[in-house]
């Protein structure tokens, strides 16, 4: 074989193998992570085929999570308290007192029983768990900033979120928003959070850079699970007291519009287009669809207590947990029919999907 031919069929090899790899990638890429409370488990769910494809153990209830950007990691929070068997190093060059404010407050070295909270650092890869980091308390909700660096916790019985460096594992700051903070969603921009706090109904708007609450927004009732819409104009609300989605105006700070849902709303999400508005009514066991243009209210039975909803960015379909058994069904978003029914290990809770 010439020298010619040669590196012809080395690149001819070369090329078939970087399009096997990069269809192995693409194949892999569209995944739902979904954390399972009390079964101490995640279950890894392959979209495309609709199953469960692997479980990731080592966690204990764990609620919340959320994906790094790169789709590497997922940080998992445990909503149990975990009690500290020793003290919180200090870094060198951190006063005592920074410590101490960074670490539960007063100026012990260590935090009081039963304070501690966990998140789990979970390679997506080899689904097995890289890290452990503690946070100051139980963890409800998670989010990792959109520049990948931080995890954010919100801890309900603190009235606080935490911030975790994901690269050093250290607990940055803690930032007091309100009673009960439940929810919370990023801006495109990546300089604001928004916060749900659910035991005063208001949703605190906190600085990314410096970590502090720009503003408290009041909406009224209990405002718990939230989508932002694209252009960060708009935010949905879910209000467990009224049954209904809040539509708060950013820019102007007030509640605009109203869309029933039905008893005990939960999940709430948006279409990719940000046209079309999901939410879950545990109470009434019904999923609701509503076209935000018209205002066209579409609704479909689901039993037993619709819970967590997430919108698919592989199809655009709707992946709902159910309160009550150990399941998942996947809707379509049209007619909002169920298309499958995916069998978990325990009852499901934040939804995190890989982009594409």
């Amino acid at each position: 074989m010439n020298h010619s031919l040669r590196k012809q069929c080395i690149a001819g090899i070369t090329a078939s193998v970087a399009m096997s790899f990069s269809l192995m990638v693409a194949a892999d890429t569209n995944r739902a992570f979904v954390p399972m409370g009390t079964a101490d488990a995640v279950g890894v769910i392959d979209l495309e085929n609709r199953k469960v494809t692997s479980y990731i153990g080592g966690t204990l209830n764990t609620h919340g999570s959320a994906l790094t950007p790169d789709g590497r990691h997922l940080v998992v929070g445990s909503l149990s308290a975990h009690d500290r068997q020793e003290p919180v190093s200090r870094p060198e060059g951190v006063s005592e007192d920074e410590h101490a404010a960074h670490h539960g407050g007063g100026k012990s070295t260590e935090l009081e029983a039963g304070s501690t909270g966990l998140l789990y650092l979970v390679n997506t890869a080899t689904k097995t768990i890289d890290r452990k980091l503690e946070v100051p308390g139980p963890v409800h909700h998670v989010l990792v900033t959109s520049n990948g660096r931080y995890a954010v916790s919100t801890h309900p019985a603190r009235g606080s979120i935490s911030v975790v460096d994901l690269d050093s594992g250290q607990l940055v700051k803690t930032v007091a928003t309100g009673p009960a903070p439940n929810y919370l969603v990023q801006t495109d921009d990546g300089q604001s959070l928004l916060v749900s706090n659910t035991g005063n109904g208001t949703v605190s708007e906190v600085d990314t850079e410096h970590w502090f609450v720009e503003r408290n927004l009041r909406v009224g009732g209990n405002p718990e699970h939230m989508v932002l819409a694209p252009g960060n104009q708009r935010l949905y609300v879910n209000d467990a007291a009224s049954g209904q989605v809040l539509v708060l105006e950013l820019a102007k700070g007030a509640v605009a519009n109203r869309y029933e849902v039905g008893e005990a709303p939960h999940g709430v999400g948006l279409s990719a287009d940000g046209q079309t508005l999901y939410a879950t009514s545990q109470g009434g066991n019904q999923v609701v669809r509503i076209e935000l243009a018209s205002g066209a209210r579409h609704t479909r039975p689901l039993a037993p207590a619709p819970y967590h909803l997430a919108v698919s960015p592989y199809d655009g379909q709707l992946l709902v947990t159910s309160r009550a058994e150990n399941k998942l069904w996947v809707l379509d978003p049209e007619s909002l029919d169920v298309v499958d029914e995916i069998a978990l290990s325990g009852i499901g809770h934040q939804i995190s999907l890989e982009a594409h």
